[in-house]
């Protein structure tokens, strides 16, 4: 047992499936952007991942393992920078809950540093951005049905019920003793009714990753380009301009990072959010008349997601410190909302 995970259970199930034979060893837990856990290990001379849940399972966990490896599966032959998924495992008796093993990625996360070549580079830098952008059109674009993703999402009505989801979900933050509700966000009932009332008409479904920005990717070490994206737990059918909307969300709008943006240093080199978008628009030659709208809706998102966290610190069921640094991040991203609809109504 390493890290809670029951390696002779894991080797018997490997057995099973043809994964080499003998001991589990050169054992190490990874760090990652979720309490999701991360292990890597050796067998007869291969390299493996490890991804389950935490130990304390949520509601969805397990659910959460399989739909990853669902979507990982999905992507396989597909243009875009992913683990490759090895095997998974939907049932909760191996090693106490559903898990799923994939290969090594080799690469670094830009949000926890940049190496001394890419520091030394702003070619590469820039680069990084214009890799993120083709990663989600290559990702927009797959034929979600024919991998076999029917009934991964709903994309019926997907935009219709973005808001009131949302909404239902800060209002139950309300079950969490002493948190001060929706009104210490400013400006959360206006951006909800700019909303509803310019919501696009229609949208071609495919596949989104759901929570795409610099801290869920990885980037190759010898060049700028994308080794992997990773995380996928908030993965399902929905309308692709909201990943691109969403890097735009969490990306730095001016040469300096501001406190609440994902630090990443030197910034400068890095694309600019009018690049970002010219690339996506080139790459993808989908109409971007309506990107301030998904914009706004991912900083809508994004802010009630971060938004729990700082409730479940108020009841003291997370660290306090934590707790207010996300909710400064809500802050900024729903000021960041009412910039872009500010600068929408004006023209």
């Amino acid at each position: 047992m390493i890290g809670n995970v029951d390696l002779v259970g894991l080797a018997g199930w490997m057995d099973a499936q043809g994964l080499g034979k003998g001991p589990i060893d050169d054992v190490r837990m990874l760090s990652g952007g979720t309490q999701n856990i991360l292990m890597r290990f050796r067998r007869m001379g291969e390299n493996y991942v490890l991804r389950r849940p935490p130990f304390a399972l949520r509601d969805n966990s397990n659910e959460t393992m399989r739909r990853e490896a669902r979507v990982l599966k999905a992507l396989d032959g597909s243009g875009v920078p992913h683990p490759r998924l090895i095997a998974a495992c939907a049932s909760e008796d191996v090693i106490g809950s559903a898990f799923y093993l994939m290969e090594p990625v080799e690469g670094f996360n830009p949000a926890e540093g940049l190496p001394a070549l890419h520091t030394s580079r702003p070619e590469l830098r820039h680069r990084i951005g214009l890799a993120m952008v083709e990663a989600i059109a290559a990702l927009g674009a797959i034929d979600w049905q024919g991998a076999g993703l029917t009934g991964f999402g709903k994309p019926e009505n997907y935009l219709e019920r973005q808001v009131g989801r949302w909404k239902a979900q800060l209002v139950s933050y309300q079950q969490l003793a002493c948190w001060p509700g929706p009104a210490n966000i400013p400006g959360i009932e206006r951006v909800a009714s700019w909303l509803e009332k310019n919501r696009p008409t229609s949208f071609t479904p495919g596949i989104i990753h759901g929570d795409f920005h610099l801290a869920n990717v990885m980037v190759r070490p010898d060049n700028g380009d994308l080794a992997a994206v990773v995380d996928w737990e908030l993965s399902t059918i929905g309308d692709p301009l909201l990943d691109l909307g969403w890097l735009l969300a969490t990306w730095p709008e001016g040469e300096t990072p501001a406190s609440t943006d994902v630090a990443v240093l030197p910034w400068s080199g890095f694309a600019t959010p009018d690049e970002l978008t010219h690339h996506y628009a080139n790459v993808t030659g989908r109409s971007l008349e309506n990107l301030d709208w998904y914009v706004v809706l991912a900083c809508f998102k994004l802010g009630i997601i971060l938004e729990g966290t700082f409730a479940r610190a108020c009841a003291g069921q997370a660290r306090m410190e934590v707790g207010n640094q996300l909710h400064a991040q809500t802050i900024d991203l729903f000021a960041r909302a009412l910039r872009r609809i500010d600068k929408k109504d004006c023209k």
